[in-house]
Parts: C-alpha cells; sequence; structure tokens
C-alpha cells in the first residue's frame, strides 16, 4: 500500500513538472545602437502584466538577447541604456514550441524619426502651419509641449509687431503676384525688423532665386547669392528641415553650384526619410545636368529603392539603362537586367503619363534588330529598271 502511494505520488510530481515545463517558452531578439551598430550591454526588461513578474537580461557583443524559461503569458518588453528606459514594446503575447523572435529595437532608426518629427513640429510652428496627422501622432508629449510654445511664442511675436506682421504678409502677397522686386523689399524690410523669423527668410531665398531668372550677368549671380544667403539664415534657424535642404540644394543647381547642391539633397534624403524618393530624384536629375550619368543612375536607383511607384524615379532609370545596352552581331539589342523592368513598371503606373509613348518606344526597340551595315549616304541611287 505505501509502494502504491509513493508510485502515485511520483506520477503526480512527474506530471506536474511536465506541466509546467510546457508552459514556458523563450524570446529573443537584437538591440541596434543609435550608431547603426550592435548594441552590447543593454539591458532588456520583461514585465509580465497579465499577472505579476519582472524578468530581464543584456544583450551579448552582438547586440542580441535571449531569455529562456520565461512563463506563457502577456509582457511589455523595454530596453534601458544608461538607466534610461529608450525603447519598448508593448502587449507581447508568447507562446509555446520555439522561441518568439521578437522585431529588432532599432535606436537608430528610432533617432532618425524623432529628429524628423521635431524638425516638422518646428517647421510648423515656425510658419504658424498645422501638424500634419501622421506626425502628430508620432510625437511625445514633450514635442507636443515644444510645439505648442513655439505657435504662443510665434503668435505673440506677431502681435507685439504689427509692422512686421504686414510687411511679411505684404511680401508675400507681391511673391504671389510674381512681383519679385517688390517682395524683396517687403520681406527684407520684415527679417531686419525680427531676423528669427523662419517663415521671413525662406519666402525671401524664393523671392531673390525666382527674380534672378529675368536677370543676367552679375545682376543674376548677385541675385542668386542673396538668395542663397538667406537659405543659410533659415538653415541657421532650424538645420534639420529637410524641405529647406531640398530648396537650397535646388536654388543651388540654377546658381550653377553643382558639388554643394549634391550635398543638400543628399541631406535632405537623410533628414526625412518618408520623401527621400523625392530627394533621391532630384540629386539624378542634377547629375544627369552635370554628365554624371553613372552617378545618377545610382540616385534613381536610390529613390526606387525608397518608392517603388516614383513613376518618374522607374522611367529615368530605365532610360539610364538603356545606354548601357549593347548591340550584337545581328543588330539585336541586348538591354542590361533592369530595364525592361523599369519602363513596364512606369506604364503600370502611369499609361497615359507624360513619358508613356516615349516609353513604349523604348521597350519595342528592345524586341527589334538594329540595322548596322553600312550604307554609303553619297551613293546615287539606281533607277529601276521598267
Amino acid at each position: 500500500m505505501r509502494l502504491r502511494n509513493l508510485f502515485l505520488s511520483t506520477l503526480a510530481v512527474l506530471s506536474f513538472a511536465l506541466a509546467s515545463y510546457a508552459q514556458t517558452t523563450a524570446v529573443e531578439g537584437n538591440v541596434i545602437g543609435e550608431d547603426g551598430k550592435p548594441l552590447a550591454g543593454a539591458m532588456v526588461h520583461l514585465t509580465r502584466t497579465d499577472i505579476k513578474g519582472n524578468y530581464k537580461v543584456k544583450t551579448d557583443k552582438k547586440g542580441h538577447y535571449f531569455y529562456g524559461g520565461l512563463p506563457i503569458g502577456e509582457y511589455n518588453i523595454a530596453v534601458e541604456v544608461n538607466g534610461k528606459e529608450v525603447a519598448s514594446l508593448n502587449k507581447v503575447r508568447t507562446h509555446p514550441g520555439d522561441p518568439l523572435e521578437l522585431p529588432p529595437f532599432d535606436l537608430q532608426a528610432q533617432a532618425k524619426q524623432h529628429q524628423a518629427q521635431q524638425a516638422a513640429a518646428q517647421q510648423a510652428a515656425a510658419t504658424g502651419q498645422a501638424i500634419p496627422k501622421e506626425v502628430e501622432r508620432g510625437m511625445s508629449a514633450e514635442q507636443k509641449a515644444a510645439y505648442e510654445k513655439a505657435v504662443k511664442e510665434r503668435e505673440d511675436a506677431m502681435k507685439k509687431n504689427k509692422a512686421l506682421n504686414d510687411a511679411f504678409n505684404t511680401g508675400l502677397q507681391a511673391l504671389e503676384a510674381k512681383n519679385y522686386d517688390a517682395a524683396i523689399t517687403s520681406l527684407k524690410s520684415a527679417s531686419e525688423m525680427d531676423p528669427k523669423q523662419l517663415a521671413v527668410w525662406t519666402h525671401l531665398a524664393d523671392a531673390y532665386i525666382l527674380s534672378a531668372a529675368s536677370k543676367t550677368g552679375a545682376d543674376q549671380q548677385t541675385a542668386y547669392q542673396n538668395g542663397l544667403d538667406a537659405y543659410g539664415k533659415a538653415l541657421e534657424l532650424s538645420p534639420a528641415d529637410a524641405g529647406i535642404h531640398n530648396n537650397y540644394g535646388l536654388a543651388l543647381v540654377k546658381a550653377k553650384k553643382l558639388p554643394e547642391a549634391q550635398a543638400e539633397l543628399n541631406k535632405a534624403a537623410e533628414l526625412d526619410p518618408t520623401n527621400a524618393a523625392k530627394y533621391y530624384f532630384n540629386l539624378g536629375a542634377v547629375l544627369v545636368n552635370t554628365g554624371q550619368n553613372d552617378a545618377a543612375g545610382e540616385a534613381f536607383k536610390k529613390a526606387i529603392a525608397a518608392n517603388p511607384n516614383y513613376a518618374d524615379a522607374q522611367y529615368q532609370y530605365g532610360v539610364y539603362l538603356v545606354a548601357k545596352a549593347q548591340i550584337t552581331s545581328d543588330g539585336k539589342v541586348n538591354p542590361v537586367p533592369g530595364t525592361r523592368e523599369a519602363f513596364e513598371k512606369y506604364l503600370e503606373l502611369q499609361p497615359n503619363g507624360p513619358y508613356a509613348e516615349s516609353a513604349k518606344g523604348m521597350l519595342a526597340s528592345m524586341s527589334s534588330a538594329v540595322d548596322t551595315k553600312y550604307k554609303n549616304p553619297n551613293e546615287t541611287k539606281k533607277s529601276k529598271k521598267k
């Protein structure tokens, strides 16, 4: 009887142990630092939310973390660096079986997004525009507070200085009417009243650059330089504004300062990954105009990588690849890989677009032969016998 009870007790304990073992799992993932490299020594906290439970583990030299024997449940997972929480992932539900692999905590991408949101908020506050909904949703409470403070300060400054407000509005009206000289006069006056108004400098820059188109010689160069100087003032106030870097880059193109233009357009793409396709496309156009075709092709390729549905980038990339095609001995066009796909993608996106006929012609040429035989243009044609 005792042996029987002992046997049953052993079975119960074993069953309990197996049941307990079946209720554990593991989670793993990676942490990428702000420098884009694996972050070693970061503390990963796993806080259970359905019942009380706290666990933690550090990342190894490859930025990887693994926690085994974790009870199945729902967890909030946070990354701590130097005693400060820098990233988190909430409501993670674990499951039995293979370890749950979590998406990486990318602190570099997070920092860039934070910087872009901050720049957008600063730009909106400085120009009196509303924050885009997608930006507002991603803003922290601190960013929103900073935006609201900047808006209030701007409103107070404009109210206190009616002359500044009048000069600014007069300049905008003249700019819209394409009366650039009058716009320059009013906006320049506004910039002297308050040199910290970002909107004044950006519109003054536009007025100078647009006015240069109707000038020649030294007058034109002076107008361009004044516009570039105004963009410089704007960037002093908002150095992380991708839109200003883009416009500054395009202005540098008009002023024929091409290396500086490339740098500004690259900077715009780095600061604002969401609109990177547009900035890389602009860079490609600049490079084409300077005869740097291979660099232009890379820029168009980057634009497509950022946004595969950017139709114009697809077309321009196809044009770049056409130049790489080879003509075989029998006269057939042998395009490099990706050429046909670029033109087909453009036609898919814009079947009636401005380059549609050209794209169709390019595709047709890839299916036909090129006459490579030499013909003497001076040879007289023999008359046909009747």
